[in-house]
């Protein structure tokens, strides 16, 4: 298996036709990913975070800590853990500023964060759902939204506000200073529920 910077196209492309959400995030760094046969499984995304604040909790600032956006794959890859722990060191590399990374996963989905888990990130706990936007048949997170139409909404008759899902929060720490934080914050694994 090998990891080389992704082209745009190559990240459209995974996350459109690998990922449940269809959506391609703002990212700063994408690896792509290729199995033992040279081929294409898809990409490892990593962004500044969904705000300017997403450190603060860890004593962190805006360039200390990045956000894992997207894993999309298409499950030609022997090990999803492999390639996380892979993508995690080219962009510790890539980024030596960078002291911890933070993921999110979305429990609207069923999500628990598994991947994270067999990966030994720690667990801090759950998110508060935030308002999301309901427009023309698509939702939009608020940020994003703002983003694309600006604080003044012109089209407030056709929007409806939606409460957003909760989404489990993992961090990781990339230099061994925060190791003990991640420890004094750390929860249990959410599990996945037994059917019986």
């Amino acid at each position: 298996m090998r990891l080389a910077k992704a082209s745009h196209k190559a990240i459209v492309y995974a996350c459109k036709n690998y990922h449940y959400s269809k959506v391609n995030p703002n990212s700063s760094f994408g690896y792509s990913v290729f199995n033992d046969d040279d081929k294409f499984c898809g990409v490892v995304l990593f962004g500044v975070g969904a705000n300017n604040n997403i450190g603060r909790p860890f004593g962190l600032v805006k360039g200390q800590i990045a956000e894992l956006v997207r894993v999309a794959l298409n499950g030609s890859q022997k090990q999803t853990t492999q390639v996380l722990s892979k993508a995690r060191y080219l962009f510790k590399k890539d980024n030596p500023t960078v002291r911890m990374l933070i993921s999110f996963a979305d429990t609207e989905q069923n999500h628990k964060g598994i991947i994270y888990q067999a990966d030994n990130w720690f667990y801090v706990g759950d998110t508060i759902s935030a308002d999301e936007y309901l427009f023309r048949g698509k939702r939009w997170h608020g940020r994003a939204f703002r983003s694309q139409f600006g604080s003044h909404i012109p089209y407030k008759n056709e929007i409806e506000i939606i409460r957003g899902s909760v989404k489990h929060r993992y961090i990781y720490p990339l230099t061994k200073d925060l190791i003990s934080l991640c420890e004094s914050l750390s929860k249990p694994y959410p599990k996945k529920e037994l059917t019986l």
